[in-house]
């Protein structure tokens, strides 16, 4: 049954609202309340909106698992537990390790809401391969003490692709999606299920979770099929990710902060639209990507949710707001569970 019918049909009380969008419309939207993404056990507790605000930086690390656990998102491990394996792409100026410290409560919350599936949660933290220097982050100056060179030497600052600011290109991507190829290979745990990125991370979580889609292969095959110049148009990343996760799809892909990427030699991943469910998290008062950024990525998925909080450009980890994420992950979980 669809995710829109499946939660109509959920019992509810009056509390936070989020903004399922509709696939008919972009510019419309339900509003549904925010219980229907929650756990029936924890439907009776009443939200508390929080200001609490959290500067979501980097993350790096790729977490190491067992060999020979390829199946391990399918199969049971030994003590009845099925593992979920969630890709985390951290923003632009960020890392791996960083994003981990700053997710680390949003992290918790799922292992604790998924265990009553007998599902545990496995995240990848890959910090991503273009380093940044001082000169590319906005508004930042070294000390007197320091110079330019000193303060690039200390950075820990990364992006997954740089834009060019004459051309509009995404300079570096296929570096940027290569390395995230890598990470799921060298897991060890085989396919990834899931993928959640925030800001320049968002962006490309849905470019991943686009790409990662069999129906796709068609429409890229046959669009680079007219002459060998466009064949080799090809991006040798989009192999090396796809060969990476076994050849399958994601079952979800979350988006915080996230944009529509606009380039010209990208658009074969958001035409037709992206079909894997996606979340999306927009801050209303997020002034470093614009809610007309994001908007358009949610116009280019068939049926995504959009939750609005009242925040800006940081990923919220309060209770009430990773209640939505946790509603649908388990949603997606369920389904997995019933197809197998």
């Amino acid at each position: 049954m669809p995710l829109r019918s499946r939660l109509l049909q959920s019992q509810f009380k009056p509390g936070l609202t989020l903004s399922l969008s509709s696939s008919s419309s972009s510019s419309s939207s339900s509003i549904l309340p925010l219980q229907l993404l929650l756990p029936q056990q924890q439907q009776q507790q009443q939200p508390r909106v929080s200001a609490h605000r959290l500067h979501t930086t980097m993350a790096g690390e790729a977490s190491a698992t067992a060999a020979g656990a390829a199946a391990a998102s399918k199969t049971p491990n030994n003590d009845g537990m099925r593992e979920v394996r969630i890709l985390m792409l951290h923003g632009y100026t960020q890392s791996g390790p960083l994003f981990h410290a700053k997710t680390r409560a949003v992290e918790k919350t799922l292992i604790k809401a998924l265990a009553p599936l007998k599902v545990r949660p496995s995240l990848i933290y890959p910090t991503a391969p273009n380093r940044l220097s001082t000169r590319d982050i906005p508004g930042y100056s070294p000390t007197n003490a320091e110079t330019a060179d000193d303060s690039d030497a200390e950075m820990d600052a990364w992006a997954w692709f740089r834009k060019d600011e004459a051309s509009g290109s995404y300079r570096l991507l296929e570096e940027g999606m290569q390395h995230i190829a890598t990470a799921v290979r060298e897991d060890g745990g085989g396919a990834v299920d899931g993928v959640v990125g925030f800001s320049q991370g968002g962006a490309v979580a849905a470019m991943v979770a686009a790409a990662l889609e069999g129906e796709r292969k068609a429409v890229i095959s046959s669009s680079l099929s007219a002459s060998t110049e466009q064949q080799q148009q090809q991006p040798a990343w989009l192999d090396a990710l796809r060969q990476a996760n076994n050849g399958k799809s994601l079952k979800f892909a979350v988006v915080y902060s996230g944009f529509f990427a606009p380039p010209a030699d990208l658009q074969w991943l958001f035409e037709p639209k992206i079909s894997t469910p996606t979340l999306h998290y927009i801050g209303s008062l997020d002034t470093v990507v614009e809610e007309g950024r994001s908007r358009a990525l949610v116009a280019r998925c068939e049926e995504p949710l959009v939750v609005v909080h009242p925040g800006g450009h940081y990923v919220p980890v309060s209770k009430e707001w990773v209640m939505p994420l946790i509603g649908f992950v388990r949603e997606r979980c369920e389904d997995d569970a019933d197809e197998s």
